[in-house]
Protein backbone atom coordinates (compact mmCIF):
# COMPACT_ATOMS: atom_id res chain seq x y z
CA UNK A 1 0.00 0.00 0.00
CA UNK A 2 1.28 3.46 -0.87
CA UNK A 3 0.58 6.24 0.92
CA UNK A 4 -0.48 10.01 -1.09
CA UNK A 5 1.13 13.23 -0.25
CA UNK A 6 -1.49 15.85 1.58
CA UNK A 7 1.04 19.24 2.01
CA UNK A 8 4.50 20.60 0.76
CA UNK A 9 6.85 20.06 3.65
CA UNK A 10 5.68 22.00 6.35
CA UNK A 11 7.31 20.52 9.15
CA UNK A 12 10.86 20.25 10.04
CA UNK A 13 9.66 17.35 12.96
CA UNK A 14 6.35 16.85 11.98
CA UNK A 15 4.76 14.56 14.75
CA UNK A 16 1.21 13.36 16.49
CA UNK A 17 -1.42 13.97 14.10
CA UNK A 18 -4.82 14.21 15.61
CA UNK A 19 -8.38 14.10 14.03
CA UNK A 20 -10.97 15.87 15.86
CA UNK A 21 -14.38 17.41 14.59
CA UNK A 22 -14.63 19.43 17.90
CA UNK A 23 -11.58 21.82 16.23
CA UNK A 24 -12.20 21.58 12.33
CA UNK A 25 -10.26 18.35 11.46
CA UNK A 26 -6.44 17.37 11.79
CA UNK A 27 -4.03 18.85 14.20
CA UNK A 28 -0.44 18.15 14.21
CA UNK A 29 3.05 19.47 15.33
CA UNK A 30 6.27 20.62 13.84
CA UNK A 31 7.67 19.83 17.11
CA UNK A 32 11.18 21.35 17.58
CA UNK A 33 9.75 24.90 16.14
CA UNK A 34 6.94 24.61 19.14
CA UNK A 35 3.74 25.07 16.36
CA UNK A 36 1.16 23.35 16.05
CA UNK A 37 -0.30 23.20 12.61
CA UNK A 38 -3.82 22.69 11.51
CA UNK A 39 -5.26 21.05 7.75
CA UNK A 40 -7.97 23.23 6.26
CA UNK A 41 -10.63 22.26 4.04
CA UNK A 42 -8.98 23.34 1.17
CA UNK A 43 -5.47 21.58 1.61
CA UNK A 44 -4.10 24.78 3.43
CA UNK A 45 -1.80 24.44 6.85
CA UNK A 46 -2.16 26.76 9.82
CA UNK A 47 0.78 27.28 12.29
CA UNK A 48 0.26 28.62 15.74
CA UNK A 49 3.21 28.61 18.27
CA UNK A 50 2.81 27.51 21.78
CA UNK A 51 6.14 27.71 23.15
CA UNK A 52 9.98 26.35 22.68
CA UNK A 53 9.05 22.65 21.90
CA UNK A 54 4.99 21.26 20.69
CA UNK A 55 5.28 17.75 22.08
CA UNK A 56 1.30 16.13 21.85
CA UNK A 57 -2.05 17.87 21.44
CA UNK A 58 -5.38 16.53 22.36
CA UNK A 59 -8.92 17.95 22.07
CA UNK A 60 -10.43 18.99 25.80
CA UNK A 61 -13.98 18.14 26.41
CA UNK A 62 -14.83 21.49 27.24
CA UNK A 63 -13.69 23.40 23.66
CA UNK A 64 -9.89 24.01 23.14
CA UNK A 65 -6.97 21.45 23.61
CA UNK A 66 -4.06 20.09 26.16
CA UNK A 67 -0.95 20.44 25.02
CA UNK A 68 2.78 18.87 25.83
CA UNK A 69 5.29 21.63 26.13
CA UNK A 70 8.92 21.36 26.64
CA UNK A 71 8.80 20.61 30.04
CA UNK A 72 5.29 19.84 31.04
CA UNK A 73 1.65 21.12 29.95
CA UNK A 74 -0.56 23.67 28.66
CA UNK A 75 -3.87 24.28 28.28
CA UNK A 76 -5.42 25.97 25.58
CA UNK A 77 -9.21 27.33 26.06
CA UNK A 78 -12.02 27.46 23.56
CA UNK A 79 -10.94 30.99 22.51
CA UNK A 80 -7.68 30.34 21.83
CA UNK A 81 -5.61 31.63 24.84
CA UNK A 82 -3.04 29.27 26.01
CA UNK A 83 -2.00 28.73 29.45
CA UNK A 84 1.43 27.01 30.28
CA UNK A 85 1.07 24.86 33.60
CA UNK A 86 3.85 25.10 36.29
CA UNK A 87 6.77 22.93 34.77
CA UNK A 88 7.03 19.51 35.75
CA UNK A 89 10.71 19.84 36.02
CA UNK A 90 13.98 21.97 35.69
CA UNK A 91 16.37 19.91 34.14
CA UNK A 92 16.88 22.11 30.49
CA UNK A 93 18.58 18.61 28.94
CA UNK A 94 14.75 17.22 28.63
CA UNK A 95 12.10 17.43 26.79
CA UNK A 96 8.43 16.18 26.37
CA UNK A 97 8.49 14.12 22.86
CA UNK A 98 4.69 12.27 22.57
CA UNK A 99 1.28 11.53 24.56
CA UNK A 100 -2.20 10.77 24.38
CA UNK A 101 -5.41 10.14 26.43
CA UNK A 102 -6.59 7.29 28.31
CA UNK A 103 -10.70 6.44 28.43
CA UNK A 104 -11.33 7.95 31.75
CA UNK A 105 -9.56 11.63 30.26
CA UNK A 106 -6.02 12.09 31.33
CA UNK A 107 -3.69 12.99 29.10
CA UNK A 108 -0.50 10.77 29.29
CA UNK A 109 2.99 12.63 27.88
CA UNK A 110 6.27 10.91 27.74
CA UNK A 111 9.99 12.64 27.82
CA UNK A 112 13.14 11.80 26.32
CA UNK A 113 17.01 13.70 27.36
CA UNK A 114 18.00 15.97 24.00
CA UNK A 115 21.07 13.71 24.06
CA UNK A 116 18.92 10.64 24.04
CA UNK A 117 20.85 8.88 26.92
CA UNK A 118 19.25 5.66 28.44
CA UNK A 119 17.20 5.96 31.01
CA UNK A 120 17.16 9.78 31.24
CA UNK A 121 13.01 10.21 31.09
CA UNK A 122 9.72 8.67 32.07
CA UNK A 123 6.11 8.91 31.46
CA UNK A 124 3.95 11.47 32.76
CA UNK A 125 -0.01 11.93 33.57
CA UNK A 126 -1.97 15.27 33.73
CA UNK A 127 -5.36 14.41 35.48
CA UNK A 128 -8.41 16.80 35.16
CA UNK A 129 -7.67 18.28 38.28
CA UNK A 130 -4.33 19.38 37.18
CA UNK A 131 -2.23 17.14 39.25
CA UNK A 132 0.67 15.77 37.63
CA UNK A 133 2.28 12.28 38.29
CA UNK A 134 5.03 9.98 36.98
CA UNK A 135 3.58 6.90 35.96
CA UNK A 136 6.48 5.06 34.51
CA UNK A 137 10.38 4.96 35.34
CA UNK A 138 13.82 4.42 33.58
CA UNK A 139 12.29 5.50 30.18
CA UNK A 140 14.63 6.32 27.04
CA UNK A 141 12.26 7.79 24.15
CA UNK A 142 9.13 7.59 25.20
CA UNK A 143 6.55 7.55 22.54
CA UNK A 144 3.22 6.26 21.07
CA UNK A 145 0.71 5.33 23.32
CA UNK A 146 -2.93 4.23 22.38
CA UNK A 147 -5.80 2.38 24.27
CA UNK A 148 -7.37 -0.76 22.38
CA UNK A 149 -11.27 -0.65 21.59
CA UNK A 150 -12.22 -1.85 24.79
CA UNK A 151 -10.33 0.53 26.81
CA UNK A 152 -8.43 -2.71 28.71
CA UNK A 153 -5.05 -2.66 27.00
CA UNK A 154 -2.72 0.53 26.25
CA UNK A 155 -0.40 -0.12 24.13
CA UNK A 156 3.39 1.77 24.32
CA UNK A 157 7.01 2.36 22.45
CA UNK A 158 10.10 3.19 24.22
CA UNK A 159 12.07 3.47 20.99
CA UNK A 160 15.44 2.17 21.67
CA UNK A 161 14.02 -1.15 22.70
CA UNK A 162 13.44 -2.05 19.47
CA UNK A 163 9.78 -3.35 20.69
CA UNK A 164 6.00 -2.52 21.19
CA UNK A 165 5.01 -3.09 24.80
CA UNK A 166 1.50 -3.57 26.32
CA UNK A 167 0.01 -2.85 29.28
CA UNK A 168 -3.28 -3.85 31.16
CA UNK A 169 -5.82 -0.92 32.24
CA UNK A 170 -7.91 0.05 34.52
CA UNK A 171 -8.94 3.68 36.02
CA UNK A 172 -7.53 2.32 39.53
CA UNK A 173 -4.79 0.39 38.98
CA UNK A 174 -3.29 2.76 35.95
CA UNK A 175 -1.13 0.98 33.81
CA UNK A 176 0.16 -2.23 34.80
CA UNK A 177 1.68 -5.55 33.37
CA UNK A 178 3.86 -4.19 31.08
CA UNK A 179 5.11 -6.88 28.46
CA UNK A 180 6.03 -7.43 24.91
CA UNK A 181 3.45 -7.03 22.15
CA UNK A 182 5.97 -7.63 19.10
CA UNK A 183 9.44 -6.90 18.24
CA UNK A 184 11.13 -5.11 15.50
CA UNK A 185 13.74 -6.05 13.73
CA UNK A 186 16.63 -3.28 13.68
CA UNK A 187 16.51 -3.02 9.78
CA UNK A 188 12.98 -2.59 10.20
CA UNK A 189 13.39 0.46 11.74
CA UNK A 190 12.73 2.29 15.20
CA UNK A 191 9.38 2.63 16.68
CA UNK A 192 7.96 5.90 16.83
CA UNK A 193 3.73 7.14 17.00
CA UNK A 194 1.04 4.64 16.91
CA UNK A 195 -2.65 4.11 16.21
CA UNK A 196 -5.22 1.62 16.98
CA UNK A 197 -7.64 1.21 14.24
CA UNK A 198 -11.93 -0.12 14.97
CA UNK A 199 -11.14 -3.83 14.59
CA UNK A 200 -8.00 -3.46 17.58
CA UNK A 201 -5.16 -3.59 14.83
CA UNK A 202 -2.11 -1.29 16.00
CA UNK A 203 -0.60 0.81 13.58
CA UNK A 204 3.41 1.55 14.24
CA UNK A 205 5.14 4.32 12.24
CA UNK A 206 8.48 2.82 11.76
CA UNK A 207 11.82 5.72 11.78
CA UNK A 208 14.43 5.71 9.31
CA UNK A 209 11.89 2.59 7.45
CA UNK A 210 10.00 4.91 5.59
CA UNK A 211 6.96 2.99 6.52
CA UNK A 212 3.87 2.20 8.76
CA UNK A 213 3.10 -1.25 9.50
CA UNK A 214 0.14 -2.89 11.44
CA UNK A 215 0.03 -5.72 13.44
CA UNK A 216 -3.24 -8.02 14.47
CA UNK A 217 -4.58 -7.62 17.96
CA UNK A 218 -2.35 -10.94 18.37
CA UNK A 219 1.12 -9.63 17.25
CA UNK A 220 1.59 -10.79 13.69
CA UNK A 221 2.10 -7.99 10.73
CA UNK A 222 -0.21 -8.42 8.51
CA UNK A 223 0.24 -4.41 6.34
CA UNK A 224 2.80 -2.18 4.97
CA UNK A 225 2.30 0.92 3.79
CA UNK A 226 5.04 2.50 2.17
CA UNK A 227 6.18 6.35 2.35
CA UNK A 228 8.91 7.87 0.01
CA UNK A 229 10.74 9.42 3.16
CA UNK A 230 12.49 7.54 5.63
CA UNK A 231 11.48 9.41 8.91
CA UNK A 232 8.01 7.82 9.16
CA UNK A 233 7.00 9.70 13.28
CA UNK A 234 3.52 8.95 13.65
CA UNK A 235 0.12 8.06 12.53
CA UNK A 236 -3.68 8.35 13.28
CA UNK A 237 -7.11 7.91 11.69
CA UNK A 238 -9.23 11.06 10.63
CA UNK A 239 -11.39 12.33 7.78
CA UNK A 240 -15.37 12.04 8.68
CA UNK A 241 -15.52 8.62 8.72
CA UNK A 242 -12.58 7.92 10.21
CA UNK A 243 -10.90 5.32 7.37
CA UNK A 244 -7.84 7.93 6.43
CA UNK A 245 -4.47 6.83 8.11
CA UNK A 246 -2.75 10.41 8.15
CA UNK A 247 1.20 10.09 8.11
CA UNK A 248 3.90 12.20 9.84
CA UNK A 249 7.49 12.71 8.90
CA UNK A 250 10.03 14.60 9.49
CA UNK A 251 13.64 16.38 7.88
CA UNK A 252 15.40 16.58 11.60
CA UNK A 253 19.03 16.01 10.32
CA UNK A 254 18.97 15.56 6.74
CA UNK A 255 21.39 17.89 4.31
CA UNK A 256 19.53 20.58 2.39
CA UNK A 257 17.91 19.13 -0.43
CA UNK A 258 18.21 14.89 0.59
CA UNK A 259 14.73 14.05 0.51
CA UNK A 260 13.09 16.98 -0.43
CA UNK A 261 9.35 15.22 0.66
CA UNK A 262 10.40 14.83 4.07
CA UNK A 263 8.46 16.92 6.33
CA UNK A 264 5.10 16.67 4.63
CA UNK A 265 1.87 15.06 5.67
CA UNK A 266 0.87 11.78 3.95
CA UNK A 267 -2.61 10.04 3.76
CA UNK A 268 -3.42 6.43 3.27
CA UNK A 269 -6.73 4.71 2.74
CA UNK A 270 -6.08 1.10 4.39
CA UNK A 271 -9.85 0.14 4.30
CA UNK A 272 -10.40 -0.19 8.14
CA UNK A 273 -11.42 2.22 10.11
CA UNK A 274 -10.19 4.08 13.43
CA UNK A 275 -11.55 5.20 16.63
CA UNK A 276 -12.72 8.54 17.95
CA UNK A 277 -9.92 10.77 19.65
CA UNK A 278 -9.75 10.58 23.27
CA UNK A 279 -10.41 14.17 25.07
CA UNK A 280 -8.76 15.02 27.82
CA UNK A 281 -11.03 15.78 31.03
CA UNK A 282 -9.35 19.28 32.46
Amino acid sequence: MKAEQVTEPVAYHGEGPVWSPGWGGLRWVDMLAGDVLSLAADGTVGRRHVGTVAAAVRPRERGGAVIGVERGFALEDPDGTVTHLPEVWDDRGVRMNEGGCDPHGRFYCGSMAYDKHEGGAALYRLDPDGSVRVVLENVTISNGLEWSPDGALAYYNDTPTGRIDVFDYDPEGGLTGRRQFAEIARDDGHPDGLAVDAAGGVWVALNHAGRVRRYTPFGAVDEEIELPVRQVTACAFGGEALDELFITTSREGLPPGEEPRAGSLFRARPGVRGLPVREFAG
